[in-house]
């Protein structure tokens, strides 16, 4: 398994690791990782590998294995494959995964300023969206556009804490998402909190430590997507 870092630290911007192998596909492992992997909406970091003669292998992105608890670091065309059990320094690409850790934590503000079922969403590195199950309701821009700046600015502590899968089971109104369910199988689900009341529910991603790192959002088109959805885009303005 690959020990991801990022779970309890999104703000790790390297580690030294271990190659422990290489799929027939061409994706590197590693023991350790501050590469997140493609899941939940949110894309698969990119960055570059930093051998001991220091040679550098660009990585595009990264995803789950099939096994789940490994992660691929899929090298960008061209590059030199590492030998198993080579030594090497993981860097992330900072600057892209920062913007997606503010757009990705400005959602879960969106999923408050809506507090309507989740359909589906995605993250980028500028803009991101969820869809809603909003029935007949409209999206009143102006008020929306107010209420979600008024929460990232409010600058709420976000915190992650486990609850056990029983306990999620006890409690199902902490899931949002109805595409998107939380990973199961370890025995425990990892909750993302903002603020003491502004926001708790199960997530794997990554998030800034406080709202106000987000800094000023705009609102984008909002789209009908079927009978009952709508689509609502945000924007980091900066």
């Amino acid at each position: 398994m690959t020990i991801p870092l990022f779970r309890d630290n999104a703000y790790l911007r390297t580690c030294e690791a271990k190659v422990t192998g290489v799929n027939e596909r061409g994706g590197i492992l590693l023991d350790r990782t501050v590469f997140y992997a493609t899941g939940g909406g949110q894309p698969g970091d990119s960055g570059r590998l930093e051998l001991a003669d220091g040679t550098q292998i660009g990585i595009a992105t990264a995803l789950y294995d099939d096994d789940r608890v490994s992660i691929v670091h899929v090298p960008s065309e061209g590059q030199t494959l590492p030998e198993p059990g080579s030594e090497v320094i993981a860097h992330v690409d900072w600057a892209r995964r920062y913007k997606m850790m503010r757009v990705h934590t400005a959602l879960h503000l969106l999923s408050v300023a809506l507090p309507f079922p989740v359909t589906g969403g995605q993250i980028g590195d500028i803009e991101g969206r969820l869809d809603f199950d909003m029935g007949d309701e409209t999206v009143d821009k102006e008020a929306l556009h107010q209420a979600i700046n008024d929460l990232a600015s409010g600058d709420h502590e976000v915190t992650t804490e486990w609850i056990t899968d029983e306990e999620l089971d006890a409690n199902p109104a902490l899931v949002k998402t109805m595409s998107v369910k939380p990973p199961r199988g370890s025995g425990r689900v990892r909750l993302v909190r903002i603020g003491q009341d502004v926001d708790l529910q199960p997530c794997g991603g990554t998030h800034v430590s406080r709202t106000s790192e987000i800094g000023t959002l705009s609102i984008g088109k909002t789209e009908k997507k079927g009978k009952q959805n709508r689509r609502v885009r945000i924007r980091l303005t900066d």
